[in-house]
């Protein structure tokens, strides 16, 4: 292998752990810039894990870059345990702890919305509505109710906020037999058990679309909102994933950790260089973003979200939970967590190597 193809094959995954290592940093940049505004001590803040390759201290604080990209943490005095320290995070009101706590999440989904605004902008497309323009011929749905000009505001119960929510939503269907909320010259109409044309691929049932929608040409107003509705779009697709994955709807070898996502960044990076456009790999870019952000938030023991629980107990009880427990709880959650990124990692390296 000569040495440009070695780098054609090694960029795009420098790349990928690059961008990989900018959500990290933004995340912990979070947790870290809030720490400071509440003058909290913060002994390290990290990027990475395992052994050190670069660390310097700097007042209170050590800085390090760590061997491994797959996370990084800022480490507060009395975070874990109790602390005399005026400056510890213990000693500090429940609310600055509970702001300190989601800043890391919050500043991924900031990420994630500009990544949706520089899609939307250098994008040479219309942007996606919620209305039918028109259906194909022999249209299955436009035979159940479905009408030209109707704008979608509900499917299944779940309210349509943007195009994104049309194909995730009726992509969760099993049988393509939908219920239907939409907006027909002002009013809302429901359609219950509209039927779509379905084909089974590899075991899965996929849904035919039938009909096109109305695209907008972009300017400033509804590129930002268009970037707030599809972020909030793909919110809503992860905590929806979650409970599919929960419910046994999707099984563990669907799950991607760090590998198979610097494999997906990768390979999209590459296809973006050789076609010319950046639609894909900003879309990618910004879903995984917002998917970090609000994974984060889930009340899990050792995530983010796990640890607002904990405070929101202690500002209804007006007192925190003893540390100590507080502790188990969080160590147990973290060897779940390393135990389930072993098998997802497993799972990413077995997926890579079988397809190539």
């Amino acid at each position: 292998m000569t040495a440009s193809e070695l780098w054609s094959k090694a960029w795009p995954i420098l790349f990928a752990l690059l961008f990989f290592g900018v959500i990290i940093m933004i995340h912990e940049c979070g947790h870290f810039a809030c720490a400071k505004l509440f003058k909290v001590k913060v002994n390290e803040f990290s990027l990475g894990m395992g052994p050190a390759l670069f660390k310097r201290k700097k007042g209170d604080t050590l800085y390090a870059v760590r061997l491994f990209p797959i996370g990084g943490y800022v480490a507060m005095e009395g975070e874990d345990d109790a602390s005399e320290d005026d400056r510890a995070f213990n000693k500090k009101p429940v609310w600055q702890k509970m702001i300190i706590v989601v800043a890391g999440a919050l500043m991924n989904l900031i990420l994630g919305f500009i990544l949706m605004v520089l899609l939307l902008t250098t994008s040479t497309d219309l942007i996606g509505t919620n209305t039918i323009k028109e259906f194909y011929p022999d249209a299955v749905s436009s035979q159940y109710g479905l009408q030209a000009g109707d704008r979608f505001v509900e499917i299944d119960g779940h309210h349509v906020w943007s195009e994104l929510d049309l194909s995730f939503l009726m992509s969760r269907s099993q049988d393509g037999v939908f219920d239907f909320v939409v907006e027909r010259d002002g009013e809302k109409v429901t359609l219950n058990d509209v039927h779509f044309a379905t084909e089974q691929q590899n075991g899965i049932t996929l849904i035919q679309y039938d009909f096109i929608i109305i695209g907008e040409q972009p300017g400033f107003l509804n590129i930002v909102k268009n970037a707030f509705t599809q972020s909030a779009s793909i919110v809503r697709m992860v905590w929806l994933s979650v409970f599919d994955l929960v419910t046994g709807r999707y099984g563990m070898s669907e799950l991607a950790g760090p590998v198979g996502t610097v494999d997906i960044i990768a390979d999209v990076t590459a296809q973006a260089v050789s076609s010319g456009s950046l639609t894909n790999l900003l879309t990618i870019m910004a879903f995984i973003t917002i998917n970090v952000g609000v994974a984060n938030l889930l009340p899990l023991p050792a995530l983010d979200g796990g640890r607002f629980l904990f405070l929101a107990v202690e500002a209804v009880r007006r007192k925190p939970v003893n540390p100590k427990y507080e502790g188990y709880v969080h160590a147990a959650g973290l060897a779940l967590l390393l135990l389930l990124m072993v098998v997802v990692t497993y799972n990413d390296i077995a997926r890579i190597v079988h397809g190539a």
